[in-house]
C-alpha cells in the first residue's frame, strides 16, 4: 500500500512539472512561482495519504461491513432493518462534514501557496527589506498568514473529529433499539437465543469499521481538494504549441520577417500595431524606444514566448508555426539583461544548450566572451558552483557567461534583450566585446537601452506605442532629427555632463 501511494506522489509529480515546462509564459507570469512549489510538494503528498487511506478502507474496513451486515441480513432481516435505519442519517451528517472539511482544507492550502510567495519574496529581497528597515513588518506579514493557514487546518480538525462522536451516537441509538426488539421477540419465543447472540454479535462487530468508514470519508476530503487543484492546474492546455502541420525544420539562413503583426497581452491593449519589416541573413537589426513601446514583445514572438494577435512571423520564409518548438528554439540564442544561471558548475551552466560539448569547446567559448581569464582566478575554475541565480558572480561575470553559453550554441539567430542595460561602465565595455563577436555572421535582433551600444547596427528601428516610426542607420536618424536624435541627445548630453562634473571632481583644489 505504501508504495502505491509513493509511486502516485511520483507519477503526479512528474506530470505536473512535464506540464508546468510547457505553460505558456504568460500563465507562468500570472502565477506566482512560491503557489506553483506549493501545489507541486504539497498537494502530491496529501493525495498520497489520502489513495493509501482508501485503499486500506476499502480493503478491510467497508467488505468487512458487507460481511456483517450480510450475517446479520442472514439471521434475521427485519432486525437487520431496524439495525441499519441510522445509516441514511450517518451518511447526511458524514456529506455535511466532508463539505466543511474540503472547504477548509482548500482554504488551508490556498493560503499554504500563500505563505510560500511570502517567504520567497522575503529571502530573496532580504537586502531591500533589510535597507528599509521592515524586518518587522515581514515577520507580522508571514505570522497572519501563518496563524490564518492554522485556523484553516484546526477547522478541518474540528470537522474531522465531529465525525466519531455523532457516528458513535446515531449508531448507539441504532444498537439500543435493535437489542430492544430483538429481546422482545427472544422473550416471546419468535426468536432463538442462539440466532439473537449471532445477530448481536456481528452488529456489534460492524459498528468499529461503520466508525472507521465515516471517518475516513472526511480525512479523504485532503486528498480531494489536492487532486482537485493538481488537476485544475493539469487541464490549462497550453495555447503556444505545436501545430498539427509543424514539421521538425532547420533555420538555415536565418532570414526573419515580421508581416503586418499586432499583438495584445490576454486580449487588452495592443502592444504592437501593424508591425512589418525584415532581417536579412547575418544581418542587426536594432530596436530602441521608450519604456513600454513594445520592443521585449517583438522579441518574445520570434520563439513562439507568446503568438501573434495578427498577422505573421517568419523564419526562412515559413511561418513560425510551422517549425515545431523544439526545432525553432534550437536555432536561437537568447541573451536577455537578467541572465539566468543555474546553482551548478560554470561548466555545466555553459554547456545548457549543448550538453554534449567538449570541455575543449566550453573553453573556446568563454574565451570568445572574455570569460576565461576570471573562470581560470576562482578556486575551482571551470568547476565553480555560481551559487542560486549565480549570485556569488559579479553581473558583468553572470552575462559573459550567458554570453558563453549562446556562442557554445552556434544559433544562426541571435536575440539579446538589455544585454548591457544594468552593468556599469567596465563591464559593459568587456561584454560589449563579447558581443561584437557574438555578432558576426549572425542574424540579430538587439534591445538596447544605452543607444551607444546599437550605433553600429545595419539599420534601427524606434519605436512609440508598439509602432514602428522610424528606420535608418544611426546616421541617417540623427540627420531626421526625430524621436531617434532626440533620444540620443538627451543620452549622450548626461553622459557629457557626467564626464565634466568627474573632471571638475578630480581637479584639484586651490586654497587661499
Amino acid at each position: 500500500m505504501n508504495y502505491v501511494g509513493q509511486r502516485i506522489v511520483a507519477d503526479t509529480q512528474i506530470r505536473m512539472f512535464d506540464h508546468l515546462m510547457h505553460a505558456d509564459v504568460a500563465w507562468l507570469r500570472e502565477n506566482h512561482s512560491g503557489k506553483l512549489i506549493a501545489h507541486f510538494l504539497n498537494d502530491a503528498v496529501l493525495m498520497r495519504e489520502a489513495v493509501s487511506r482508501a485503499i486500506t478502507g476499502i480493503a478491510k474496513d467497508f467488505l468487512t461491513l458487507l460481511f456483517l451486515i450480510g450475517v446479520m441480513f442472514y439471521q434475521d432481516v427485519w432486525l437487520t432493518f431496524i439495525a441499519i435505519f441510522v445509516l441514511p442519517a450517518v451518511a447526511v451528517f458524514v456529506r455535511q462534514l466532508a463539505r466543511r472539511m474540503r472547504k477548509s482544507v482548500t482554504h488551508g492550502m490556498e493560503e499554504t501557496g500563500n505563505l510560500s510567495t511570502m517567504l520567497a519574496e522575503a529571502l530573496e529581497g532580504v537586502r531591500v527589506v533589510r535597507a528599509y528597515g521592515r524586518e518587522d513588518h515581514e515577520i507580522d506579514r508571514v505570522s497572519h498568514s501563518i496563524n490564518l493557514r492554522l485556523e484553516h487546518i484546526m477547522r478541518g480538525v474540528r470537522a474531522r473529529s465531529a465525525a466519531s462522536p455523532i457516528t458513535e451516537a446515531l449508531t448507539g441509538i441504532a444498537i439500543a433499539a435493535a437489542i430492544y426488539y430483538a429481546g422482545a421477540r427472544a422473550i416471546s419465543g419468535e426468536m432463538e437465543l442462539n440466532h439473537f447472540v449471532a445477530f448481536l454479535g456481528a452488529m456489534m462487530l460492524a459498528y468499529q469499521p461503520l466508525k472507521s468508514l465515516a471517518t475516513l470519508s472526511t480525512a479523504l476530503q485532503e486528498g480531494l481538494a489536492a487532486a482537485a487543484r493538481s488537476f485544475a492546474v493539469l487541464d490549462i492546455a497550453p495555447k503556444v504549441k505545436d501545430e498539427d502541420t509543424a514539421e521538425m525544420r532547420q533555420i538555415s539562413e536565418g532570414r526573419i520577417r515580421f508581416r503586418d503583426v499586432s499583438f495584445s497581452y490576454g486580449g487588452g491593449v495592443p502592444a504592437l500595431r501593424q508591425i512589418d519589416f525584415e532581417i536579412a541573413p547575418g544581418e542587426t537589426i536594432a530596436l530602441v524606444g521608450p519604456s513600454g513601446a513594445g520592443k521585449s514583445t517583438i522579441l518574445n514572438l520570434i520563439p513562439r514566448f507568446y503568438d501573434v494577435t495578427e498577422g505573421a512571423v517568419e523564419i526562412d520564409g515559413h511561418d513560425v508555426k510551422e517549425f515545431t518548438l523544439q526545432s525553432l528554439r534550437a536555432g536561437m540564442a537568447v541573451v536577455t539583461q537578467e541572465q539566468f544561471l543555474f546553482d551548478d558548475t560554470i561548466r555545466a551552466n555553459i554547456a545548457y544548450g549543448r550538453q554534449d560539448a567538449t570541455d575543449a569547446e566550453i573553453e573556446r567559448a568563454a574565451r570568445a566572451a572574455d570569460a576565461h581569464n576570471f573562470i581560470s582566478l576562482l578556486r575551482d575554475g571551470y568547476d565553480t558552483i555560481v551559487g542560486e541565480s549565480g549570485l556569488k558572480l559579479s553581473g558583468g561575470q553572470r552575462q559573459r557567461i550567458a554570453i558563453a553559453r549562446a556562442m557554445l550554441k552556434d544559433a544562426p539567430i541571435l536575440l539579446l534583450d538589455e544585454a548591457t542595460s544594468a552593468l556599469d561602465t567596465e563591464s559593459e565595455r568587456l561584454v560589449q566585446a563579447a558581443l561584437d563577436k557574438l555578432l558576426r555572421g549572425r542574424t540579430a535582433l538587439v534591445i538596447a537601452h544605452r543607444l551607444s551600444t546599437v550605433m553600429n547596427a545595419d539599420r534601427i528601428h524606434v519605436m512609440v506605442d508598439g509602432r514602428i516610426v522610424e528606420t535608418g542607420t544611426h546616421a541617417q536618424l540623427l540627420m531626421q532629427d526625430g524621436v531617434y536624435a532626440r533620444l540620443c541627445r538627451t543620452q549622450f548630453d548626461m553622459g557629457d555632463q557626467a564626464t565634466d562634473s568627474a573632471q571638475r571632481s578630480a581637479q584639484p583644489v586651490t586654497l587661499h
